[in-house]
């Protein structure tokens, strides 16, 4: 997800300034993804330029508030319909690491282990976190989100770990 089009999101359904994006941003996402509030400033500079959105004037303290646009609301409709596509992905790192280890000779078994130890006390913080959670609705669905990606790399290491052992057994034949 963009930022971008995050605070589009947002902005969807009122008027609001910087700092108020930025805690909502991080609100609904379990603050998983921490927004620095000057990306907010930049991203909002851009989303005004492009015509996306616009300044509403000034709060009651002072503060500018950003509205969003016709344009914004139709360019946010279009990234809602639009799935996202596995190439929008950043590049799996584990998997690659992994592949790596193998093509290098590398005691796959110790990477996998490595890893196995670091997901499983991420899961466990996750699912603290998911206890703990007061975001609503959002904040728990990306909460979901992370420990279900956890719960699936747990899963894949384990085959990892299979399909490692059969080829050992089958090379020493």
């Amino acid at each position: 997800m963009s930022i971008r089009h995050g605070l589009l999101a947002l902005l969807s359904s009122g008027p609001r300034y910087g700092y108020q994006l930025r805690v909502e941003f991080e609100t609904s996402t379990g603050a998983t993804w921490p927004l620095n509030i000057g990306q907010v400033y930049t991203t909002l500079s851009r989303l005004e330029r492009d015509g996306l959105v616009a300044p509403g004037g000034a709060d009651e303290q002072g503060r500018a508030v950003y509205t969003i646009t016709e344009a914004g609301r139709e360019e946010l409709e279009r990234w809602f319909s639009t799935p996202v596509a596995p190439s929008d992905r950043p590049r799996d790192e584990l998997a690659i690491k992994i592949a790596m280890a193998v093509a290098g000779g590398l005691d796959v078994a110790e990477v996998i282990q490595t890893q196995r130890v670091a997901t499983m006390l991420g899961l466990q913080e996750l699912t603290r976190a998911k206890r703990a959670a007061t975001g609503g609705f959002a904040q728990r669905l990306v909460l979901d989100s992370l420990i279900f990606k956890a719960e699936a790399e747990q899963r894949w290491l384990d085959h990892c770990e299979a399909v490692s052992q059969q080829m050992s057994k089958e090379q020493e034949r």
